[in-house]
């Protein structure tokens, strides 16, 4: 794992963001104070990829992560591994109830061609493909990278307080991170492999014996009896083609002979199906009979018909009905308006009687009324005049004359003024009553006489003329005419329908005689081609007597020759039934079975197929014989292969292989630690592997004496570690496996502090050479100037009131 661009924004002491390029950048140094934030950059990069970071010894707890005055973070890492490039991006967020919380987890594979030194968010936005989201990126990263968080913390970034973990690591736990390290995993694979393979071998062994047993007659006698039986075969059937040809023409002749019985037979069918029709011999007498009703009946119908005639023209001399009908009404309705007449002048009589005394009463209540009214007047005044009386005062004006009173008036009692003006109402009603009765006299009595005027008018102007009893008598008459008119015309009507029913019964009979000839014809034409005679065309009956003589001789003849056919037809099939016979017999001696069709073409095809079969036979036997030879070598090919994959499978076991290969890896490792930590130590240490495969120092100081590495001091254990560290570094991708485990970065967290300046001196040089050997990233986080001087590229990491800033300090 290799570094391109590192993007923080609000995690732990940077607020604001910053983005860090290491695109061309192979050795370099993050420098700065105590608590700038240096180690902040190196926790980044773990978190990116691992969700957490080693200092915070809880890989849950992410609350560190996120700056305290913020509320949303983001760490973004563009990588590449193994020639690909991936970038992976984790935002922060706090709640409300202040915990942090992951808001976006994603890894995506970019386009390596890109170039690295581009922006950002170009790099971000060239992507390929997306990998994995939330909390699957973690399980990714390990895939791409090879490495458990754990073991990344102890190969590739070594946290400050970490350095020992694998120096001081029990046998068990090294030997897991050397087994992820060198891909060893890859023999467990190979292990499982090779025993699928000694499976499926030894089932494919087992498969061709199996198939080997099925193989019944793959020997050498079995292939001479197919060859013996297929060249007898051969034989038979070049004896059998003349046997098969003389059979086919005895099958040609029978079939011939069949065929000329069949048109006999065929020949005798129309003969057979002559037969005179029933009503044929009664056709001529119908048709006469029915001529003799055509005639009577047309007779009758013109005796109707001068009937007919003879009655309308009887009606047409008693006049015209219409005009008598009319007088006769005219005569009716004079008779009518008389007696409607005298009937008007008695009502107008009557009504102007009834209107001559409303008069009188409506006369005598006018008078009432009057009467009544000036009573009411009088009584009126005489009240007011006794009211204005009782005001007036001796020596006053009076109010109607002017002039003074000499005296008070005195005026008797008076009659009650609402009692007249009732009677006023009620003679008033009267009255009204009274007028409204004129009114509806005089109009009905003026509806009268205006009907009283036309009556008289159309009496005036009704014509009567002749005598009733005249034109009832002649309108007798012309009804008795009309009578006997409609009786002959129905007769007229019935004789018609009875005529027109004997000529359809006649055309009917027609049409069957010309039918019963067509019929006739029709059967002659099916006989013509026999001989039959022509026909006599006057009479039907005669000629279908003619013809069927005739059938009766034809068919005598017709039989005696299919008599003559049928024995000719015997003596040939006994004939040909005895060769096939024969033929069966031989087929049975060669053991060819024969269908239930023993037919010539059968027969040949039977024995060709016959032939075939045992080709076929000899041909399998041969094939067998081969495929017995293959299986033979092929299950003891697979009984190898099976015994060679279990040999693999056993010597690749988990408990000895796997030991052995990190036994001799890990051997490898101390001695090239061992190599730097002598240069380290000035001589005084190397490394070496205890029995049990612990690591232990030896001590020249003392002797080459040796002891536990948790004997060393803190400045020694930091240069062993660091040697481990550096060896891992430079040699674990040449043991790997695969490729895919290649440590391209190393990032050293403090530490150099305790050095001195010889040591120092030793590991900035290891730190150069390692830098420059291969293309490695090598990353230093220190506050010593001595090797942060000697660095090429130095990230300088201040700290202020608003957090954490990175610089790239100039060279």
């Amino acid at each position: 794992m290799r570094p391109l661009r590192l993007h923080i924004e609000n995690f732990g002491s940077f607020r604001e963001p910053v983005t860090v390029d290491f695109a061309d950048v192979d050795y370099f140094a993050l420098i700065g104070p105590t608590g700038a934030g240096k180690s902040t950059v190196i926790d980044a990069i773990c978190f990116a990829l691992y969700g957490t970071v080693p200092r915070w010894n809880n890989e849950n707890a992410i609350a560190s992560a996120l700056a305290p005055s913020a509320n949303a973070g983001k760490v973004a890492l563009v990588f590449e591994t193994s020639g690909r490039r991936h970038a992976v991006v984790r935002a922060l967020r706090r709640d409300s109830r202040g915990r942090v919380h992951t808001k976006e987890a994603r890894i995506d594979e970019l386009d390596p061609a890109v170039p690295a030194t581009a922006e950002l968010a170009d790099l971000l936005e060239a992507v390929i493909r997306p990998v994995a989201e939330g909390d699957a990126v973690r399980a990714e990263v390990q895939r791409i990278t090879g490495l458990e968080y754990k073991f990344f913390t102890q190969c590739v970034v070594l946290p400050q307080g970490r350095f020992a973990e694998f120096l001081h690591a029990q046998p068990r736990e090294r030997q897991d991170l050397l087994v992820q390290l060198l891909g060893a995993e890859v023999y467990d694979r190979i292990r499982e492999s090779a025993r699928r393979e000694e499976g499926a071998a030894k089932q494919s062994a087992t498969f061709a014996r199996e198939q080997l047993a099925k193989l019944s007659d793959a020997d050498e006698a079995a292939e001479r009896a197919a060859a013996g039986r297929l060249s007898s075969l051969r034989a038979f059937m070049v004896r059998t083609r003349a046997d098969v040809d003389s059979l086919r023409a005895r099958d040609e002749t029978v079939h011939k002979l069949k065929e000329e019985r069949k048109a006999a037979a065929e020949r005798l069918a129309p003969l057979a199906a002559l037969a005179m029709p029933g009503d044929v011999p009664t056709l001529v007498e119908t048709l006469r009979q029915i001529d003799d009703e055509v005639k009577a009946q047309s007779g009758e119908l013109s005796c109707l018909e001068a009937e007919e005639q003879r009655a309308h023209e009887d009606l047409a001399v008693l006049g015209d009905k219409v005009a008598l009908a009319a007088d006769l009404a005219a005569f009716d309705e004079h008779d009518q308006l008389s007696a409607d007449s005298a009937k008007a002048n008695a009502e107008a009589e009557r009504v102007q009687a009834g209107l001559n005394r409303v008069a009188a009463e409506a006369e005598k209540a006018a008078t009432a009324l009057a009467d009544a009214e000036q009573e009411w007047n009088r009584l009126r005044d005489a009240h007011t005049a006794a009211e204005l009386a009782q005001r007036l005062s001796v020596g006053e004006p009076c109010p109607t004359c002017l002039r003074p009173v000499t005296e008070l008036p005195h005026h008797p009692a008076l009659s009650d003024l609402q009692t007249a003006e009732r009677a006023v109402v009620v003679v008033r009603k009267a009255a009204e009553q009274t007028r409204t009765r004129l009114g509806k006299a005089e109009t009905q009595a003026a509806v009268v006489t205006r009907r009283v005027d036309e009556l008289a008018e159309r009496l005036a102007d009704l014509p009567v003329c002749g005598d009733r009893d005249e034109i009832e008598s002649r309108l007798a008459a012309i009804q008795q005419a009309e009578a006997v008119t409609a009786q002959a015309r129905e007769a007229m009507k019935a004789a018609g329908s009875r005529l027109r029913q004997v000529q359809r019964r006649a055309d009917e009979a027609k049409r069957k005689a010309e039918q019963s000839w067509r019929d006739l014809d029709a059967a002659r034409d099916t006989v013509v081609t026999l001989g039959a005679p022509p026909l006599d065309r006057d009479d039907l009956h005669q000629a279908w007597t003619e013809l069927l003589a005739w059938r009766e001789r034809a068919t005598a003849n017709e039989r005696s020759a299919i008599a003559v056919q049928d024995r000719e037809l015997a003596l040939v099939e006994v004939r040909r039934d005895g060769e096939r016979a024969v033929l069966l017999r031989r087929l049975a001696d060669h053991e060819i079975a024969m269908e239930s069709d023993p037919t010539p073409d059968a027969i040949a095809e039977t024995v060709v197929r016959a032939v075939t079969l045992a080709e076929a036979l000899v041909q399998r036997v041969r094939e067998n014989r081969r495929l017995a030879t293959e299986l033979t070598e092929q299950a003891t090919a697979k009984d190898q292969e099976a015994r060679v994959a279990h040999e693999l499978a056993q010597l690749l076991r988990a408990d000895a292989f796997e030991r052995w290969l990190c036994f001799e890896a890990l051997e490898l490792l101390v001695a090239a630690a061992s190599v730097t930590l002598r240069e380290l130590s000035d001589g005084q240490y190397e490394l070496a592997l205890g029995d049990k495969s612990e690591i232990e120092v030896i001590d020249y100081a003392e002797a080459g004496m040796r002891r536990n590495v948790r004997t060393l001091s803190g400045g020694e254990t930091f240069q062993a570690a660091l040697a481990l560290a550096l060896a891992l570094s430079e040699h674990v991708a040449g043991l790997a496996a695969t490729t895919a485990r290649s440590l391209d970065s190393l990032f050293l967290d403090e530490g150099f502090g305790t050095l001195d300046p010889a040591t120092l001196d030793t590991v900035a040089t290891t730190l150069e050479r390692l830098a420059s050997s291969r293309d490695r990233m090598v990353g230093v986080v220190t506050h010593v100037p001595a090797l942060a001087d000697r660095v090429p590229v130095r990230f300088e990491i201040t700290r202020d009131s608003r957090g954490s800033h990175l610089r790239k300090a100039a060279p």
